[in-house]
Parts: structure tokens; C-alpha cells; sequence
């Protein structure tokens, strides 16, 4: 019998669970289960530091990494993981090495990238090489996938990847520049090159000076289209090999300098449960790394492109491209953000619906400020003489500063409710994201807040001064201007999507 009183002496109510389990343990009793419960408890950290403090003697957990059941054989290492259990570490490798289980070997590499484990790094390249070159059974190629994926994730933690260096096209190139769908035509105005039009994903431009191009400010984000002649098939390992056949490889290498390797990751959007993604993308990616012979590296942690598959509705995919080689520094200012943080490149589409009624060296009011995202945004279409921000969130007001300061723009920012905000002079433009319902937040709550807005505006506003407000609430927007009669809107511009935002210009009429 083991003596664990000294520690049932101290234990608290809920350290019984844990001297009890651990009891167990070591006397042996229902080692699997009880191995497994432990990884669930130690998931809360205090309880996590109670058990390894319990542990004087590491050979009471490692001693399982030979039981004869391999499942109790993973719990022990994952459970020696997720302690974090340094001293556990040669045990466990040997216990890699030395297990002819497959699907248990993947997971002593788990436990294994919870350790310091630099000086078996070269060993497990060895062995990573190894397993690229075997000839595997197809009931094994699941475990061996496995095995490899988790061998390729500590050897990138310790080398990193290879790195490449983005050449930017001499030729003409197509693009798409991403965005929702409601804007593409917005975005489309924005993009001063002949061959533009909509695609599904946003705007296709064809252009032959892509650094210009990237300077546009109201899109998201661009991905390469791959030209395919047909879409890619629902199968995973068809649609990587479909893929492979249509130069894949070259059309990678064709924009980057540097070794012939590449780490990429793979994007899915698609109605697929969790599951079904995760089987998919396993399948597609080990598929294309054996039919590149590993010039192509699947890698969720750390790549430099992204291999996005757009599901459409036949159940086929469509392929872009991403590379995170193509530096966008449009929005670098943007360090900080909440979670009510309104998209930049979406502030810069109401700044440009809105730019024929923005006045140069005007004086400008943001009453919801966040962190800044609209001001800074409306100061890139047209030059401000004064730009006043507030907010009663503190901590926006804090982001705020800092993003303005990066973005260089001169905005007093003020943490201070707007209803009871003063100013010595008028504005000429209130440009402002409108706050939205919320878990908190009732319909009743917003009407009250939009004939509260539009009675203070009037306050601080000049006699034909301008409101511009991206909101979502058009309906109390119009109700309020029933009773407000001294606004017109003077321009709706629907965003249309799910939300049902819209751009609305209003004027000071009296």
C-alpha cells in the first residue's frame, strides 16, 4: 500500500481528486482512465501546479510509458506534456524510438514540443528524413501523417522555415482584390486600371504596375487567382493532385527569390463541420507535400503562403493564392483594436462613398471613437484642420492615441461620453461608425441613443455642417429625422450585406 497521507493531511477538498487519482496510479489500479482524468483536471493551471508539486518522483509517471496497454502508454506522455515535465523528456524520446504502436508515436512528439528538446533536434530530422522515403502500408498512412506533421512542428520551432523574398511582376498580372460582396462596386471605382471587373470574391484587376495597385485602401486584402480551366473536385486528394497538374509549384516559385522549399498553409472556407475540414486539409496537404516531394511543406504554425479553397455550390473548390511575402503596410498604424473595431479597409469605403461632401480643412467629430480607425481613415481622402474623438471606453481611447500617433495623424482624443461632451467652436463634420445592438444593448436602448445623437449633433454643428454615419439602424436613423427636421439625408449608400449596414450622409439644413 502506497502512504500518500502526508499529502491527504494538506490536500484540500479539491485536492482529494488528485491525491486519490494519483493514489491510484501508483498502485496501479485503472491506470488508463485515471491517466486520462488527470489531463482533464490539470486543463485548470492551479490544479496543475497542485499535481506537480505532488510529484516528488518523476519515475512514478514514466514507469506507464512501458505499460503494456499503448493507450495508457499515450495518456502517461501527454500527461508528462502538458505538465511540462522536463525531466520526463529523454524518457519519452526513448519511448518514441522505441514504440511500435504507430498511432501512440505521434503523440510522444506532442508531449515532446512542450519540452525544451533543441539537443534531439538533429535527431529527429534524421528521423523526419526517414519517414519521408518510407514506402508505408495504406492502413498506416493515417499514423505515419501524423508522425510526420508533429516531427516537422518542433523542427520549425527550433530552425524556423525557409524564408523567400517576394519579386514583384515586371509583366502584367491578375489579381483579385478581396472585399464583401455588397462593395464590389465600390471597391471596382477605386481601382484606376482598364481591365477591371467583379468577381466573386471581390474585384479582378488585370494591371501591369502591381505596386500601385496595392496602394488602394478599400479592399481587404489580394490573392493570386490560379486561371484554372475547371474547378477542383470535392475529393481531397484529387483536388490536390488537379491542383499539382495546373503548375501550382511554378506559380509560386515564379513570384519569390530563394530555396526551392515552400511552407504553406491551407485556407477552407466551406459548410463543412469541424471535422470534415480538418480530415480534408490533412488529406490535401500530405498530398500535395508527396506529389511535390516536399518542396511544398503543410504547416499551420509558421508559412509564407496560403493556399485558399473556396467551396461553391456544386461541393467543387475554387483556388486562389496568398502570399504573406507581399508586404501590405496600408494599415500598419493599426496596432491596436477592440472587439467593436470597425475593418479599416471598410472605414476607407465610407470615407470614399462619402468624399464629394467632405470639405478640405475641416473640423471633424467622431463621437464613438474605438480606436480611431474612422478619423484616421477620413484624413487619408481629405486634409482636416482639427479632429476631436471620444469615447467611454478608456482603453479604446488609450489604442487609439498610440494608432493615431503611428498613422501620424493629429487627433485630440477625449475619454468622455459624447452626449456630454463641450466645445469651444463648431464642427463641420460628424464622420462616425454607429454603435450596434449588443448583448446588452436592447432595440429600445438604440432608438433612445440615435434622438440623443441627433439632438446633440445639431449642438455642435455648424449650419451646413454634414453627418456621415456607417450604421445599420436606418430605420431609427429615418424615424429620428421625422422629429428632427432641420436634417436631410442627402446620400444611402447600402452596403448589402447580412447586417444590413448602409453609409448615410446627412446635412444641416436650418
Amino acid at each position: 500500500m502506497i502512504n500518500l497521507a502526508p499529502l491527504e493531511r494538506r490536500a484540500g477538498n479539491g485536492d482529494r481528486i488528485l491525491v486519490e487519482l494519483y493514489r491510484q496510479l501508483l498502485e496501479k489500479e485503472n491506470v488508463r482512465a485515471n491517466l486520462s482524468e488527470l489531463r482533464k483536471i490539470i486543463k485548470d493551471e492551479d490544479n496543475k501546479q497542485k499535481f506537480i508539486e505532488m510529484v516528488e518522483n518523476v519515475s512514478d509517471l514514466t514507469q506507464f510509458l512501458s505499460d503494456e496497454d499503448p493507450k495508457s502508454r499515450k495518456n502517461v506522455a501527454l500527461l508528462l506534456g502538458d505538465m511540462g515535465c522536463q525531466p520526463a523528456k529523454d524518457a519519452i524520446f526513448e519511448a518514441y524510438k522505441n514504440e511500435g504502436t504507430l498511432f501512440v508515436k505521434a503523440h510522444y512528439l506532442e508531449a515532446l514540443n512542450h519540452l525544451e528538446v533543441e539537443d534531439i533536434v538533429e535527431e529527429l530530422k534524421t528521423i523526419l528524413e526517414a519517414r519521408l522515403e518510407e514506402e508505408v502500408a495504406p492502413e498506416n498512412v493515417k499514423h505515419i501523417e501524423s508522425e510526420i506533421a508533429k516531427l516537422r512542428q518542433i523542427i520549425i520551432r527550433y530552425d524556423g522555415i525557409t524564408r523567400h523574398k517576394f519579386i514583384m511582376p515586371q509583366d502584367k498580372v491578375r489579381v483579385v482584390l478581396t472585399c464583401n460582396r455588397g462593395v464590389r462596386g465600390i471597391v471596382k471605382r477605386t481601382v484606376m486600371e482598364s481591365r477591371v471587373g467583379l468577381h466573386p470574391l471581390g474585384v479582378l484587376v488585370e494591371t501591369s504596375n502591381l505596386p500601385e495597385l496595392l496602394k488602394v485602401r478599400t479592399y481587404k486584402e489580394v490573392i493570386f487567382p490560379l486561371g484554372l480551366k475547371h474547378l477542383l473536385p470535392a475529393d481531397p486528394k484529387e483536388a490536390a493532385k488537379a491542383l499539382w497538374e495546373a503548375d501550382l509549384y511554378d506559380a509560386i516559385k515564379k513570384y519569390h527569390d530563394g530555396p526551392d522549399d515552400y511552407y504553406f498553409r491551407i485556407e477552407l472556407k466551406s459548410h463543412m463541420n469541424l471535422d470534415e475540414r480538418s480530415q480534408f486539409t490533412r488529406k490535401f496537404g500530405t498530398e500535395l507535400e508527396r506529389l511535390s516531394k516536399n518542396q511544398l511543406v503543410n504547416s499551420a504554425s509558421d508559412y509564407e503562403v496560403e493556399i485558399r479553397l473556396v467551396e461553391t455550390t456544386e461541393g467543387k473548390f475554387y483556388p486562389a493564392l496568398k502570399f504573406y511575402t507581399l508586404v501590405d503596410n496600408r494599415f500598419d498604424y493599426r496596432k491596436n483594436s477592440i472587439s467593436t473595431s470597425i475593418h479599416p479597409s471598410m472605414a476607407a469605403i465610407v470615407a470614399e462613398v462619402s468624399r464629394r461632401y467632405l470639405k478640405d480643412n475641416a473640423q471633424v467629430m467622431d463621437p464613438f471613437c474605438g480606436v480611431g480607425t474612422m478619423l484616421i481613415e477620413r484624413n487619408k481622402v481629405s486634409s482636416t484642420k482639427a479632429m476631436y474623438a471620444t469615447d467611454i471606453y478608456g482603453k479604446a481611447i488609450e489604442n487609439g492615441r498610440e494608432n493615431a500617433c503611428l498613422a501620424k495623424a493629429d487627433i485630440n482624443f477625449i475619454n468622455r461620453n459624447f452626449f456630454d461632451f463641450k466645445h469651444d467652436y463648431l464642427f463641420d463634420e460628424i464622420f462616425t461608425n454607429m454603435p450596434t445592438k449588443g448583448p446588452k444593448t436592447t432595440k429600445r436602448d438604440l432608438d433612445f441613443l440615435y434622438a440623443r445623437f441627433f439632438d446633440k449633433a445639431r449642438e455642435i454643428l455648424t449650419r451646413d455642417g454634414i453627418i456621415v454615419m456607417y450604421t445599420n439602424e436606418a430605420g431609427f436613423v429615418k424615424k429620428q429625422l421625422r422629429f428632427h427636421t432641420e436634417y436631410r439625408i442627402l446620400q444611402e449608400t447600402p452596403m448589402q450585406d447580412r447586417a444590413n449596414f448602409e453609409v448615410l450622409v446627412i446635412a444641416v439644413v436650418r
